[in-house]
């Protein structure tokens, strides 16, 4: 039995540890890719599986982890799934191949998938409504600094005792939050949960892993290979039956139905495209730093963490200006920006200061940070309050595709320009990244002239009746 302590502690602290670890994890594994390719003597181009595997399969295991959580209780499905991401962790590091490395990043990204949501539940129903904003507002600062700090110390891992201790660090950070909750964290079950939707959860699974299959293997093995053609289309009909399935039982893993909602819909599409090239930008300059410009793994941290600097400030002018702004010319404004940075960092060369990278890293996630709350808020606005978890689902699951599409697209543009230079298996030219940076600028241009068209009324009405209501309760 867990020992007393005040949950309005325990709960925040378990959910900050867990948000911050995932996030760790996924910047860590990629600057240590060109470690891991000389280790394994693989070039980086091979190796995006490593990356892109982890977002798809916490998008996997984002839809059952509701039901597991109101199954098993949040307290004992937390603790489960931190003991396998902890010990995955470990299984990573000790990896003696790329398939023994790709298959425990796999089991990091269901228990991960698993925890993300579910900890945030236990958070919500430890505060009241007017708690959660405040709350939500610390929240983000961790959630930020990890990016920052991640690449920094992955990088000081990698350069002064190996790409396994990027892993390795996840151990007693993991065994300390473990101990912590099986000590402090109470028991939290709400009631019974409905039937589990098995079949369009194996739909899902299946339609993603062979779409995603495709996309990341066409470069190496030829679009027009019998594996990558299975994987693409048969992912694609996988999925739209999944969405046929979804549509017809009363209670789906995933609700598609929501996206009948224009601002729903819209916002999702907004932030699919947008976080696919932000997120692109994020694979790409470690590699760009180590094996386009010849740094090492310290000073490629020491150069990308900006980016979150950035993105901690913007977020901050943001959220005064939604209500009055609105959220459709904050994200497309914001994915203007994007876009233009992108083709600055196009221009870059081996002669380029390391400051000027930096300098566009910050520049880069200050504009992206006008994307990143007016997406999520305002894709809420016309969702039923019993719809909401089912729609913080699909959000999670868009991103989740997006945080998978990201390194799949960088590596196409590398691999081809690799193979078609000097060889499939030599690291690309510089001239090959300045390709794909084109390539993501192309994408945030597009997501940002999908942003200018949403239909985003009801979102500042919404918005501008709640900043009245909170003012009406501070005069009370």
């Amino acid at each position: 039995m867990p020992i007393r302590l005040n949950q309005r502690i325990v709960v925040p602290v378990v959910c900050v540890v867990t948000a911050f670890m995932s996030i760790v994890d996924g910047v860590g594994a990629t600057v240590a890719l060109p470690a891991i390719g000389r280790d394994f003597g693989l070039a980086t181009a091979g190796l995006d599986a490593v990356v892109v595997v982890f977002p798809v399969c916490v998008g996997l295991a984002v839809p059952v982890s509701a039901w597991l959580g109101d199954r098993f209780g949040g307290r004992r499905t937390v603790l489960t799934a931190f003991a396998v991401f902890t010990a995955a962790s470990g299984l990573c590091g000790a990896a003696g191949s790329l398939g023994e490395l790709v298959g425990w990043r796999a089991l990091q990204g269901l228990a991960a998938g698993i925890l993300l949501p579910v900890t945030h539940a236990l958070l919500y129903r430890t505060f009241s409504l007017a708690e959660q904003v405040k709350v939500s507002r610390y929240m983000i600062i961790p959630q930020q600094v990890a990016p920052a700090l991640a690449p920094m110390g992955a990088g000081w891992l990698v350069d002064h005792l190996s790409w396994r201790w990027v892993f390795y660090a996840n151990l007693p950070i993991g065994v300390t939050v473990l101990a912590f909750g099986l000590l402090f964290l109470d028991p939290h079950r709400d009631h019974r949960p409905g039937r589990l939707d098995v079949p369009g959860l194996m739909l899902t699974a299946f339609g993603t892993a062979g779409l995603m299959f495709g996309i990341s293997e066409g470069a190496d093995l030829g679009w027009t290979s019998g594996p990558v053609l299975a994987g693409l289309v048969g992912g694609a009909v996988v999925l739209a039956a999944a969405v046929v399935v979804e549509l017809r039982v009363p209670e789906p893993a995933l609700r598609f139905r929501l996206f009948t909602d224009r601002l729903f819909r819209d916002t999702n599409i907004t932030a699919f495209l947008g976080f696919t090239g932000f997120m692109g930008a994020m694979f790409l300059g470690p590699l760009f730093l180590q094996e386009g410009l010849g740094l090492s793994a310290w000073e490629s941290g020491s150069s990308t963490f900006a980016e979150a600097l950035g993105v901690l400030l913007t977020v901050q002018i943001v959220g005064p200006l939604y209500a009055r702004v609105g959220p459709r010319r904050i994200a497309g404004c914001g994915l203007v920006g994007v876009a233009l940075v992108l083709v600055v960092f196009s221009r870059l060369d081996a002669d380029s200061s390391l400051w000027t990278f930096r300098g566009l890293m910050f520049l880069l996630g200050a504009a992206m940070g006008g994307v990143f709350m007016p997406t999520t808020v305002a894709s809420f606005t016309g969702i039923r309050q019993a719809d909401v978890s089912h729609a913080a689902t699909l959000n999670s699951v868009v991103r989740q595709a997006a945080n998978a599409a990201a390194p799949a697209v960088v590596t196409v543009v590398l691999a081809s320009a690799a193979a078609v230079g000097t060889g499939a298996h030599a690291h690309p030219p510089v001239a090959a990244f300045q390709h794909a940076y084109q390539v993501l600028a192309a994408i945030a241009a597009a997501a940002a002239v999908f942003a200018f068209t949403m239909p985003d009324r009801a979102a500042r009405v919404a918005a501008a009746a709640r900043t009245a209501q909170r003012r009406e309760a501070v005069d009370v």
